[in-house]
């Protein structure tokens, strides 16, 4: 019975001895989330059907989620952001909605109302500034959207990391 063990303990060793663990400490981490914000300024007309694609170079994360914010307005050198979607009712009953809409590859920022854009005023199409902010899995449900700051913060983003992107030169981020 020793002779019997003693063979199973020699084969043993024989087969653990022809595993190979290897280790590496050093290897970058490659797919580590995206904490981005950019500041992309566009304009809406006709000829691009009144939408903007923005590309993401390299894509995101199909867990991360991302938020887009306009700038409405200054008030007191203070700006104005509002979490899109986002509606506008004029006194004419008309409405103007800016959406979006995104996929790992891309987001595209979009006007849509229920009269033609063509005849919206320019200030409402001209130079529109967003931010676009990806957000890792898991924070998106733990803060407060609706405040872009609150957002920042909650990411640990300083107003000096967001990346300011000129639509009219490239569309990519």
């Amino acid at each position: 019975m020793k002779k019997i063990t003693l063979f199973l303990v020699f084969i043993g060793m024989m087969t653990l001895q022809s595993c190979e663990v290897t280790e590496v400490y050093d290897a970058p981490i490659v797919n580590t989330p995206r904490t981005e914000v950019f500041e992309v300024t566009t304009s809406f007309n006709s000829s691009n059907n009144f939408s903007s694609l923005v590309v993401f170079d390299p894509p995101i994360f199909n867990s991360d989620s991302v938020l887009i914010y306009h700038l409405y307005d200054v008030v007191n050198g203070q700006d104005v952001w509002k979490l899109m979607p986002q509606t506008y009712y004029f006194n004419d009953g008309g409405s103007l909605n800016y959406n979006f809409d995104y996929t790992k590859f891309d987001a595209k920022i979009y006007l849509s109302a229920n009269f033609n854009l063509k005849t919206l005023d320019a200030s409402w199409t001209k130079n529109q500034t967003f931010r676009i902010v990806i957000v890792p899995n898991g924070y998106a449900k733990t803060m407060n959207k609706n405040d872009i700051n609150s957002v920042l913060s909650a990411l640990n983003v300083s107003k000096g990391e967001i990346k300011k992107i000129d639509m009219s030169l490239s569309s990519t981020i």
